[in-house]
Parts: C-alpha cells; sequence; structure tokens
C-alpha cells in the first residue's frame, strides 16, 4: 500500500512535466523545403502562428547556408549581418521561442540575404495555438499525445488509483 503512495505521487509529479512538453510545437522553417533560397519564407512565416515555447527548426545543407539571428527591422530590411545576436550552421539549428515579440533571422551566406533569404516571426503568448509547418509533427511526445489531446484526461488513471486506494 505505501509502495502504491509513492507511484501515486511520483506520477503526480511527472504528468504535468509531461503535458507542459506536449503543449510545444515544433516549426520546420520552410516546412518541407527547408532552409532555402528557393522558398518564401516570410509567406510561411505569415500562415503560422508562433507562440512562446515553441521551436524553430531551420533544416539546410550545412556549408551551403547558416542562421542569423538579427537584432532590429532596420538590420533585417537591409541585411547587415555584422550586427548579429547569433550564428548557427549545423544543418539542424533549434531556436528556441522564449518570450513574446519579433524576431528576425537571414542566412549568413554572402548575398543570400539579398536575394530574400530572410525572414521575420512574430511570437505570441503561450495561450494561443500553434500551427506546425507540416501535417507530421516531429516531436515524440506528439505521437502519443496530439496537439488536441485534451491534457486532464493524461491524470484520469491517476483518479482510478486513487479511488483504488
Amino acid at each position: 500500500m505505501e509502495g502504491m503512495c509513492k507511484i501515486f505521487f511520483g506520477l503526480i509529479i511527472v504528468l504535468p512535466l509531461i503535458a507542459k512538453q506536449v503543449s510545444a510545437t515544433q516549426h520546420v522553417v520552410g516546412g518541407s523545403q527547408g532552409w532555402k533560397e528557393s522558398v518564401d519564407l516570410n509567406s510561411w512565416a505569415s500562415a503560422q502562428t508562433f507562440k512562446v515555447g515553441d521551436q524553430l527548426v531551420f533544416k539546410y545543407s550545412s556549408g551551403l547556408h547558416s542562421v542569423v539571428e538579427l537584432g532590429s527591422e532596420t538590420a533585417y530590411k537591409n541585411c547587415d549581418l555584422g550586427t548579429s545576436l547569433d550564428s548557427k550552421n549545423t544543418g539542424n539549428d533549434v531556436v528556441k521561442l522564449n518570450k513574446v515579440g519579433t524576431r528576425y533571422f537571414a542566412c549568413g551566406t554572402l548575398g543570400h540575404c539579398d536575394q530574400g533569404m530572410k525572414m521575420k516571426i512574430t511570437t505570441v503568448a503561450g495561450n494561443a495555438p500553434s500551427t506546425p509547418a507540416s501535417d507530421s509533427d516531429t516531436s515524440a511526445a506528439a505521437a502519443f499525445f496530439p496537439r488536441s489531446f485534451p491534457t486532464f484526461l493524461l491524470f484520469s488513471p491517476l483518479l482510478i488509483l486513487y479511488f483504488l486506494l
């Protein structure tokens, strides 16, 4: 009986953490085409809803492209890569959206930003609905708990266990 109580209270602690992870969305930038010059990245971005807790995943050919985060709209409009806040170049880069506001990204390869390989996104509060880049969500949790899954149902086994004890 004492062991069951420990399991019960352990689940009470773990399940809310799982529910929080399920609520985040990974947005593959550019959808199935990825981070490329041929993709209209701003059109792609405007069709998405980005919220605090979500992630941007930049997929591209390493060595051909990179991801540079710019600090202002002026830097974004002028492709001023010299004022970058961050730079990534692995070909599979993840950027966490941890606050509300507008962020600016561009390719760091010479000339690519000027050719339109840049994107502006706006992150909203965590209670707004997210829209993933495609029908297939890349997070493992989403395979078990779809975005529409009511998180209170995660606690149903706990309630049953509680009443059985």
